[in-house]
């Protein structure tokens, strides 16, 4: 058997179907080890699920007799001292080969193949090209969708449609109506804004894994900006219905207005993403204007450990916003209601 074959025999990744293990091999690092070299220590907190595939390991506790594990015996199936922090020093008894999975995609993958079965496997990963185990990656290590739950990702996978784009082609154009969000599979895109003067002003260039679209889904306005291929790629669209039954709630989180000034009084920090103008004839105090055109372009001076609340008029621009920065890994809310909301209590 190759190592790989030998790999798919470990618990769980048994468990995988061949697409998905096919993904998780693709990430998994291969080593050959001499006698006596150390694979990890006591105490070990990584992400890492390690296999034995031949040869063997000792692993040693603090104190206390030390365990051999043999390639050939039923202990190998399984992962080496798997409980985080490591409760065992891994090393080499004789020379050895290792699988190191990433542990957080095979768990991953396993919670999409199990919420698929208990759903009936009604919604599972059909269209072409899905399968790539690049394209899946990707959108399995985005934070975002990290948040979704698993049966939700296996729709998403279901329901998108592949779209074949070529150079200048434009994907979306301002002023249209929303009809669809996009994910770039391959390829690069520029997004642009036309101001009133007349003039057009590229905002961002976006590359493989990065979504685009969701602005007017989100807040039901036209579209605020041109998105024009760079390149030849290949584009994955989602219907707006289908976008807001599985991408919307999961991904934009809300909070009330007393919420909100706790969340501040801890340091979360509050942003305005309404145009300059309005932000100028009256915002809360301590907001910091970036309105929702302009975010992208200025998403990188937010600092990603702190939280982050979002407003505008009525919700639907910080909706979009917040959807936009959580696909960046922000933790970020929405002032449920807007400044209407304060409006109203005051």
């Amino acid at each position: 058997m190759t190592e790989l074959e030998i790999l798919k025999t470990r618990v769980p990744i048994n468990a995988l179907t061949a697409d998905n293990f096919k993904t998780l091999a693709s990430k998994t690092k291969i080593e050959k080890l001499p006698a006596g070299q150390k694979l990890f220590d006591i105490g070990d907190t990584d992400n890492q699920t390690i296999y034995l595939l031949s040869g063997e390991v000792l692993l040693k506790p603090e104190s206390g007799k030390e365990r051999v594990i043999q390639s050939d015996t039923d202990a190998a199936r399984y992962a080496l001292a798997q409980l985080k922090p490591r409760q065992f020093t891994g090393v080499a008894g004789t020379e050895a080969v290792i699988a190191r999975v990433d542990g957080d995609l095979l768990d991953r993958l396993l919670a999409l193949e199990q919420a698929a079965q208990a759903s009936g496997g009604m919604e599972v990963v059909e269209f072409d090209g899905a399968q790539d185990p690049e394209w899946i990656m990707r959108l399995l290590s985005n934070e975002a969708f990290q948040r979704l739950p698993p049966s939700n990702i296996n729709a998403m996978f279901a329901r998108m449609e592949p779209v074949e784009v070529k150079a200048n082609q434009i994907v979306i154009r301002q002023g249209d109506p929303g009809d669809y969000y996009y994910l770039i599979k391959n390829g690069r895109a520029s997004v642009s804004r036309k101001t009133e003067a007349g003039k057009v002003v590229v905002l961002v260039e976006l590359g493989e894994g990065q979504g685009v679209g969701e602005d007017a889904l989100l807040s039901g306005a036209p579209r605020n900006a041109t998105v024009m291929m760079l390149t030849d790629g290949v584009l994955m669209r989602l219907a707006k219905k289908d976008f807001d039954e599985l991408l919307r709630e999961p991904m934009v989180q809300s909070v009330t207005q007393p919420e909100a000034v706790e969340m501040v009084r801890a340091g979360a920090a509050l942003i305005d993403v309404r145009l300059e103008d309005e932000h100028q004839r009256g915002a809360i105090k301590g907001s910091v204007n970036m309105p929702l055109y302009l975010l992208r372009l200025k998403v990188a001076s937010l600092d990603p450990k702190r939280k982050y609340i979002v407003y505008c008029q009525t919700g639907s621009r910080s909706t979009a916003a917040a959807f936009l920065l959580s696909q960046r890994g922000f933790d970020v809310y929405v002032l449920r209601g807007g400044l209407n909301a304060l409006a109203r209590a005051a």
